[in-house]
């Protein structure tokens, strides 16, 4: 597999630029149309540089190979990777904007029992380009350009635990949010993590405001442990110093999702658990009706006894709000299409 030329910052494309004998306005060309979803042999560049580059780098790190577009307008994406890997990504159309939620990882090796992800493991990581070249692909799809971008916001909630290829993650957040590109605010961007608590702190000091989601799941580490490996190493009570923290860091209050699932997580008991561990916390509670996966036996709840457990959570004085569940119909859940898609390959 070639390079992703995606990978490099601005300046990091003048210095390959310099370096191949071109004047440095060619950089600008070339991250112009990077950023507007482009393979290279479809540039305006010269054919030399353009044969030089090809040489080098993917002319296509990720293609969109299969659409599915769900009853409520989301879409899902299956794409291919230049090495043949898979991935998947959605699009969702909100009053306020359209979020694009990305892989970080081809498959998953966090294991959670929710998750159509982790089926079969952790592949490889996805480089900080690979990440990016999902976005641009899709605002592509959707007609965006630079100046009025189709994605408005970003979810890393795809496929993978983004704070598990922390090194790319950390450059794609700076490359997406870069001035002259695409240019989305981390502020208009959330990433989802099962909790790997070190990264967090991390991510603290990065200077980079990102909305900070836990799947929390349970509000005791014996429940977690249940669905959720990392909690056998990671306390709750640590996650919520860890999220303390970034709140004192940042400015930013944390997010913790929080899948309702039958006889598991959801009763009036489980209600005032949260209540005692979150209220009074900078912190709001994303509650999902778990999307069923079909090899996983976990079920969910009725939208009744979702909205009762809603309804013991805000009597407590918690911040929560039930998530529209969206793509249900064209296996919206993490991996859920992937997973599919290899099935049908192998058989």
């Amino acid at each position: 597999m070639k390079k992703i030329l995606q990978d490099l910052p601005y300046g990091g494309l003048e210095n390959l630029i310099l370096s191949l004998g071109e004047k440095k306005f060619r950089a600008k060309q070339l991250y112009d149309g990077l950023m507007r979803g482009k393979k290279i042999s479809e540039i305006n560049i010269s054919p030399s540089l353009r044969e030089s580059l090809l040489k080098e780098y993917e002319d296509e790190p990720i293609k969109i190979i299969k659409t599915l577009t769900s009853a409520d307008g989301t879409e899902k994406y299956l794409m291919r990777l230049a090495d043949g890997n898979i991935i998947e990504s959605v699009f969702m159309r909100y009053n306020y904007g359209n979020t694009q939620c990305v892989s970080t990882q081809v498959g998953c090796r966090m294991g959670c029992k929710f998750c159509a992800s982790t089926l079969g493991g952790l592949v490889r990581n996805l480089s900080s380009g690979e990440i990016l070249a999902e976005v641009l692909a899709v605002n592509a799809f959707h007609g965006g350009s630079v100046e009025k971008r189709a994605v408005t916001n970003i979810v890393l909630m795809g496929s993978g635990e983004p704070l598990d290829n922390y090194e790319n993650v950390i450059g794609f957040l700076k490359n997406v949010s870069a001035e002259g590109g695409i240019n989305i605010s981390p502020r208009n961007i959330s990433l989802s993590t099962c909790g790997i608590i070190p990264k967090i702190y991390d991510l603290a000091e990065e200077g980079l405001p990102v909305n900070l989601t836990i799947s929390l799941h349970n509000p005791t580490d014996e429940g977690r442990a249940r669905t959720m490996p990392i909690a056998k190493k990671y306390s709750v009570a640590e996650i919520l110093k860890a999220c303390d923290n970034y709140f004192k860091k940042t400015g930013r209050r944390y997010i913790f999702e929080y899948s309702l699932i039958a006889n598991e997580n959801c009763d009036k008991d489980h209600a005032e658990k949260l209540i005692s561990l979150l209220k009074g916390k900078p912190c709001h509670i994303n509650l999902i009706r778990l999307n069923e996966v079909e090899e996983r036996s976990l079920k969910t709840v009725t939208e009744k006894q979702a909205y009762q457990f809603l309804g013991l959570l805000e009597k407590g004085g918690l911040s929560a709000t039930i998530r529209r569940s969206m793509g249900n119909d064209i296996a919206g859940a993490c991996g859920q299409l992937r997973a599919s898609h290899l099935k049908e390959t192998n058989d």
